[in-house]
């Protein structure tokens, strides 16, 4: 997994409630494995019936083009669980959502992936969303997960909280088999002495299909 420390990069506002999965990447593209996510993300918004790009859609605007994180309000990401949600958020170039509170699956599915959800109270994101519209990409965020701390395009300082391991396994780019093997010496420590103790449960062999 990719590590996160921290990015600098254009946010984009999305300053509404109940962004769900289902918008951010339609069922029809689910399917195929080999799919590029990220062409599709918020699919049915970006596009018309005949593939045309819709002007008026945010991520379709100049300035947003190459955005890296979003802000939105309640509850992001909610709807049906799917993990190809977020492979489509990191597939168009996003590494940070920015909201009042997400979709449990969907926040979960984030950390394990590398994308970071931060929540901040929602006085908090009417000042970072009012910071980002009137930026319009003119000016970069910067979130700092290292310091726990976003500071707006004008320059006005947030801080978040996160669960400490969740933060660790971004800082080190770990998945959960990669937080596993930080217990390695314990785990061979425990295979040993287990074998010890029980070796007919390890030393079972097979002769002409006959256990010896």
């Amino acid at each position: 997994m990719e590590k996160f420390k921290h990015i600098s990069g254009v946010a984009v506002p999305m300053l509404r409630d109940n962004i769900d999965t289902d918008a951010i990447i339609p069922v029809p593209f689910l399917k195929d494995p080999n799919t590029d996510f990220g062409a599709h993300l918020f699919h049915n918004l970006r596009y018309d019936v005949d593939g045309r790009e819709i002007p008026a859609f945010i991520l379709n605007r100049r300035e947003y083009r190459r955005a890296q994180i979003v802000v939105a309000q309640k509850n992001f990401g909610c709807g049906s669980s799917r993990e190809h949600a977020v492979w489509a958020l990191m597939g168009f170039g996003i590494r940070c959502v920015i909201a009042e509170s997400f979709g449990d699956i969907f926040y979960n599915s984030s950390l394990r992936m590398g994308l970071l959800p931060v929540i901040l109270p929602g006085s908090a994101i009417s000042a970072v969303g009012d910071a980002v519209e009137r930026s319009a990409g003119r000016n970069p965020m910067h979130v700092d997960l290292e310091a726990q701390r976003i500071t707006t395009p004008d320059g006005v300082e947030f801080h978040f909280e996160i669960e400490p391991m969740r933060r660790r396994m971004l800082l080190e780019g770990l998945d959960a088999v990669g937080v596993t093997l930080l217990q390695a010496d314990k785990i061979e420590a425990f295979e040993k002495q287990a074998r010890a103790r029980r070796p007919w449960m390890y030393d079972v062999g097979f002769e002409n299909g006959t256990p010896v």
